[in-house]
């Protein structure tokens, strides 16, 4: 859905990135959600589709995601009172009634309502990255990450490219969350960390991940943060999300609708030789070697 105009200043940003080719990219250009690339919903096996659904505005090479007044809980039976409006690039669940499904991190969770597999930019490896402005919102979390795709123990790991909670944001810094986390993938070890910038978040900024088969290095602004030296081997999918969570009011300076505004989304996989090169030596590890 568009709803009005998103005007401001544009600032360039490099398209071109060494060593690898640009494969996914949104710049939000004309009034509608590109729905060959973002499912517009939630983890929406775990729900239903109204309480899934995206709120969002596009327009003037932006978009907006939104938590409005009147928006429903997420799932109150799994999340009490949090709402969220996310894209994401893939769903993929079991039949309805079961626990088959991306992120099932509860045991209550149960497949809802029917929900097709889909597939629109699943990536093993390369480098992503999103520029937008986050939020200062006490009650809201804004956050870049991906999970895997297929449902499977193993395979459930999440790259958590950018986290950040508004009540950790300042005009002269905040605290930006990034790393890893294993759920059910027992080749992963958690490996996350809140790191405190200089930045003002609620400015334009590009946060980045680049995704070996040896490592997850972390970015922004172009600058290196951390590196993870461990490394999900199997495709994954971008998550994109503002979340509210419940509590007391938030300050009138932050009504709504909440807006998490995003420039651009950009995927990249890695050139000729260097995706040779990173296979081969993914391929002549001795059994049993450790990643990190």
């Amino acid at each position: 859905m568009a709803r009005g105009s998103l005007r401001g200043p544009r600032v360039p940003d490099p398209v071109t990135k060494e060593g690898y080719e640009l494969e996914f990219q949104d710049v939000f250009a004309g009034d509608r959600l590109d729905e060959t690339r973002w499912v517009p919903a939630y983890l929406p096996q775990w729900t239903t589709r109204e309480a899934a659904a995206a709120r969002y505005e596009v327009g003037d090479g932006r978009l907006n995601l939104l938590i409005e007044h009147d928006q429903p809980p997420w799932c109150p039976e799994l999340e009490g009172g949090l709402r969220v409006s996310s894209l994401q690039t893939g769903v993929y669940a079991g039949p309805v009634g079961g626990r088959v499904g991306q992120h099932g991190r509860d045991s209550r969770a149960v497949v809802r309502e029917p929900t097709p597999a889909v597939a629109l930019y699943t990536p093993r490896y390369g480098l992503f990255e999103l520029r937008a402005k986050a939020i200062a919102d006490p009650r809201c979390m804004v956050a870049f990450w991906m999970i895997g795709y297929e449902d499977a123990p193993e395979r459930s790991a999440e790259i958590c490219i950018c986290e950040i909670f508004g009540r950790d944001v300042r005009p002269g810094g905040a605290k930006i969350g990034m790393g890893l986390h294993p759920f059910g993938d027992p080749a992963i070890k958690d490996d996350f960390t809140v790191e405190s910038l200089p930045i003002d978040v609620r400015d334009f900024h590009v946060y980045a991940a680049e995704w070996t088969p040896e490592h997850v290095a972390f970015f922004v602004d172009g600058r290196h943060i951390r590196t993870v030296r461990q490394s999900p081997s199997y495709p994954m999918q971008l998550m994109l999300g503002v979340y509210e969570f419940p509590g007391p009011a938030a300050p009138t300076e932050h009504s709504y609708p909440k807006r998490f505004t995003i420039d651009h989304v950009r995927g990249y996989r890695p050139s000729g030789d260097v995706a040779g090169r990173k296979a081969r030596a993914s391929a002549t590890r001795p059994a049993g070697t450790p990643r990190s």
